[in-house]
């Protein structure tokens, strides 16, 4: 079977679409799948076998009719069997409806969804990764929550282990945090991050704090490390910053792609949250993911000693 799915949104949305791979792929086992996912949504695709295809599409550009037309010829080139839609718009409709696919779901709550041969009902305050399993209603397939599921290349971890060794932290084990994206204005503060650390120096002096910089994070790393001097690591794609997650005691991050990763492994974090955040999914044995709210739908708020208390406590 020939699968196409299309799932907007970035690195974090595509992680949590991994769940619903998993279980098209069980169901389906010589299902072939495609992508339409944003150009820098790709490298999520790094730490997964599922995926035979990703086909780049800027959903949140100015969009010609050409460049739907040419979106359009690739699809209708694939021959699709299915088509999984996890966008509300109507483009996304009418191009599948063009498409001639000949199963074709999506949301009810879509503006077209008289364009899909099935719908289904989902429940907007889950988790991103319960209502794209949702979507699976629509094969009458079971739609439990699933784990996220990844495959880190070997290079990667190589990487990492060299990594570990030149930053000294091969054998004392550290704790790695991710300040989040460049410019956030709802990010958590310097200051915040600053309080976070000192107080891990303090309390835990023997334990290593690592800096996760990424492209989406390297300004708030470079103010960071204007103010103290932490140990940094840089982190070139997805399949690294899983496979120094990995070795870590402890992460920290607001609610991202690094988090979603960190779940994944099922390495011990906290998780910094505001109160428009959904809340994070059951824990499958022990627990090891926490969230900690700031109150208000500003991440700013959150003051640092909760999240102390929180670490602590844990």
């Amino acid at each position: 079977m020939r699968v196409l799915a299309l799932v907007p949104g970035g690195i974090s949305d595509q992680l949590q679409f991994f769940p619903t791979l998993t279980t098209i792929q069980k169901a389906y086992p010589n299902a072939d799948i495609a992508m339409v996912v944003e150009p820098s949504s790709k490298s999520a695709y790094r730490v997964s076998k599922a995926v035979s295809e990703i086909i780049p599409f800027d959903y949140r550009g100015q969009n010609s009719p050409s460049d739907w037309a040419n979106l359009l010829g690739i699809i209708r080139d694939r021959e699709f069997e299915l088509a999984l839609c996890a966008s509300d718009r109507w483009e996304e409709g009418v191009l599948l409806w063009l498409s001639g696919i000949p199963t074709r779901i999506g949301y009810s709550t879509a503006k077209t969804p008289w364009l899909y041969t099935n719908t289904v009902t989902v429940d907007r305050q889950q988790y991103p990764a319960n209502q794209y399993q949702a979507l699976l209603e629509g094969l009458a397939l079971p739609s439990p929550s699933a784990p996220i599921e990844l495959n880190v290349p070997e290079g990667d971890i190589t990487w990492a282990d060299a990594q570990r060794q030149s930053l000294g932290v091969a054998d004392s084990g550290y704790v790695l945090l991710y300040p989040g994206l460049n410019g956030q204005a709802e990010g958590y503060p310097e200051a915040g991050w600053l309080t976070i650390m000192d107080d891990f120096q303090d309390k835990q002096p023997q334990l290593p704090i690592v800096i996760l910089e990424t492209v989406d994070s390297e300004d708030m790393v470079a103010a960071l490390r204007r103010q103290r001097n932490f140990k940094t690591l840089r982190a070139a794609n997805l399949g690294q910053v899983a496979a120094m997650l990995a070795g870590a005691n402890l992460a920290i991050s607001p609610d991202s792609y690094v988090s979603q990763v960190a779940m994944a492994l099922q390495v011990f974090i906290v998780v910094l949250q505001t109160t428009l955040s959904p809340a994070l999914p059951p824990a499958d044995g022990e627990l090891r993911a926490l969230a900690v709210r700031s109150g208000t739908n500003r991440l700013a708020d959150l003051n640092p000693g909760d999240v102390l208390k929180q670490v602590w406590a844990g």
